[in-house]
Order: structure tokens, then C-alpha cells, then sequence
């Protein structure tokens, strides 16, 4: 295939891309806001889609991040790629703290304290793999985070819907602009052709 790498990267190379890019950081989320100022949809639907997948990557179900961000911008009418961009505000640099804030949330709500997670817990709910544990186990600790994730991931949704809206309407308005002024370049450019073709 062309442009395919000659040396396929392994396993331990695609996670260290994951938490630290290749280039640098400022690099990386250039490239990555171009990705979506560029999307051809509206403002408001780039936005939604977004918003859907920033809401997704709350949630403490890693591997369905990309299902459940389709699903909720389905139902708000959302861009899908959009969406699927959206998730990556949960990402390996993330996850700690949003895990960390969504069962703080959630045990506020459930339990009236706002409970720390931390090492401790953890190896008390999964300590010895996850699918080892019973679900009596795991749900002490994977229902505060779901229940933190719904407040976090509106905030945090709503937050990033604003931020996309904008960016992508000033984005789309000046690439409107620019496109309206070459416009008139060239038909200023060769009206004097078809002038010169009337005078003779």
C-alpha cells in the first residue's frame, strides 16, 4: 500500500504514541484541531458530535467510548466523525484524573462523602484482575463512576460544545471569506478578456 509503513510498529511503540506523540504535544493538537475544524457539517451538528464523544469519554466503559459517543450523537444530532473525535478527550494522559473525579462525584451522591480513589480501593474492588472479581465486588467501585460520569460529562460536554461551536463557525466563516475573495480575483482578472472579446 502506499505511504504504508516499511516496519510495522509494535505493540509497546503504539502505547508510548498513545500517552506521548511521536512529534511534540503542540504539534499533535494543531493537527488534531484541524481534523476538526475541517469536518464538512454544520457548526452546531460538529459541536454536538463532539460534545457526545467528550461525554462518552467520561464514562468508565473503556472499549465501548467510540459505540456509546454514536449513540448519544445519534440521538442529539450530532456529527458521527465528530464524535468519534470527541472521544479522545479521554485519552491515557486523562483517564487517572477523570476516574479520580468521577468516583469523587459519585460517592458525594451515592454516599454523601466525597470518597478518594486510590491505590487502596482499587486493590480492594480489583486487586487479582478484573474478571476474576464477582460483580457484588466491582460494583462498589464501577457504580460511583458511572453515576459521577452523567454531572462530569455534561460539564465537561457543554464546555466542549461552546469551545467547537465557535472555532468551527469563525473557522468556516474566514474559509468562506477567502474563498469568496479569490472568487472575485479571478473574475477580475479575466473580465478584461472578455472585454477585449466584445470590442472586437
Amino acid at each position: 500500500m502506499l505511504f504504508k509503513r516499511r516496519d510495522k510498529p509494535s505493540h509497546l511503540e503504539r502505547l508510548r504514541v498513545a500517552v506521548w506523540p511521536r512529534h511534540s504535544f503542540a504539534r499533535s493538537a494543531r493537527y488534531f484541531s484541524k481534523r476538526v475544524l475541517r469536518l464538512t457539517a454544520s457548526p452546531n451538528a460538529i459541536a454536538l458530535g463532539f460534545a457526545a464523544g467528550a461525554f462518552a469519554s467520561m464514562t468508565p466503559f473503556i472499549g465501548f467510548h467510540f459505540l456509546l459517543s454514536f449513540v448519544v450523537a445519534f440521538l442529539i444530532g450530532g456529527n458521527m466523525l465528530a464524535a468519534a473525535l470527541g472521544t479522545a478527550v479521554g485519552n491515557p494522559l486523562t483517564f487517572p484524573f477523570i476516574w479520580a473525579f468521577t468516583y469523587k462525584i459519585g460517592s458525594l451522591l451515592i454516599y454523601g462523602e466525597a470518597k478518594t480513589l486510590d491505590h487502596g480501593t482499587i486493590d480492594r474492588h480489583l486487586g487479582g484482575g478484573f474478571f476474576e472479581k464477582s460483580l457484588d465486588v466491582i460494583l462498589p467501585l464501577i457504580k460511583p463512576m458511572l453515576l459521577g460520569s452523567v454531572p462530569l460529562g455534561i460539564a465537561v460536554g457543554t464546555f466542549f460544545y461552546f469551545l467547537v461551536f465557535y472555532s468551527v463557525r469563525a473557522y468556516q466563516r474566514s474559509r468562506r471569506a477567502k474563498i469568496a475573495t479569490r472568487r472575485m480575483r479571478f473574475a477580475a482578472r479575466t473580465q478584461p478578456d472578455a472585454d477585449a472579446d466584445t470590442d472586437t
